[in-house]
């Protein structure tokens, strides 16, 4: 049985880690399926958005890597990958974290741009717990997210986060109702994939650049030429004629 599934609607992808009885913990083969449905969604034109999640109860509980004592550079970049490769997508990525995001399954949550918490969400780092030390660019997602105290707390003190703590710290985005998650994640991703697939994408790189920008002179240079570019696209005249022939009918 297939361990992802995927789903388009409306412009919208969605991908579920579907191994319940295992609470979708990132394996080999998972892995692999992964991999091969973000290329199979980024390939496709009509696909705009991404939605991650897994199927109930759990978000993703962490890395299935049998012996860790034995696990070497290799085998744990291998299982990286299984987030690694959704937090490179150029795509609009929200994750809809519907139960317990546990280490890794917390850093599959982190690598995307937008989180939404169902109320029952975990948020669960768990990697002192176990004894090990955080990976796959744990800490330095947390912190750039969370800020240095937040993160503290919860990778070092252990603090568990629901749903509604999530969104207090800006953990997520925003805390719904368990049965609204997935409404809410598809109408939020539904916006995104409504704009054109080229404009969305150049937009992401470009925010995911201002962190390298220090000023505000920086910035508006930075924007100049993609903005430029924008303006030239057959998108931009059409779009424009509709808003002005909506205004004119008023």
């Amino acid at each position: 049985m297939a361990l992802v599934q995927t789903s388009i609607t409306n412009g919208v992808a969605t991908l579920t880690l579907d191994n319940p009885s295992e609470r979708n913990t990132l394996t080999a083969p998972m892995v692999t399926e992964i991999l091969q449905a973000m290329d199979a969604i980024e390939a496709d034109e009509a696909v705009g958005a991404l939605v991650v999640t897994g199927a109930a109860p759990a978000f993703c509980a962490g890395a299935n890597l049998g012996n860790l004592a034995e696990a070497t550079g290799e085998s744990l970049g291998n299982i990286y990958e299984g987030f690694l490769r959704i937090a490179r997508s150029p795509l609009p990525t929200l994750a809809a974290v519907n139960g317990a995001a546990v280490g890794a399954g917390m850093n599959l949550a982190l690598g995307c741009d937008v989180r939404l918490a169902a109320r029952r969400a975990k948020f669960d780092t768990r990697f002192l717990q176990l004894g090990i030390h955080p990976g796959g660019g744990h800490t330095w997602m947390l912190r750039r997210i969370v800020g240095p105290q937040a993160a503290m707390a919860a990778v070092v003190f252990g603090q568990v986060l629901d749903g509604a703590e999530a969104e207090r710290i800006g953990l997520a985005y925003r805390c719904v109702d368990d049965d609204d998650l997935l409404p809410t994640a598809q109408a939020m991703a539904e916006m995104a994939a409504s704009a054109p697939r080229e404009l969305a994408i150049t937009t992401k790189a470009t925010i995911a650049a201002m962190a390298e920008v220090d000023d505000h002179p920086a910035a508006v240079a930075r924007e100049l030429d993609p903005q430029l570019w924008s303006t030239r696209q057959p998108w931009f005249a059409e779009r424009l004629a509709a808003l002005q022939r909506k205004i004119s009918t008023k």
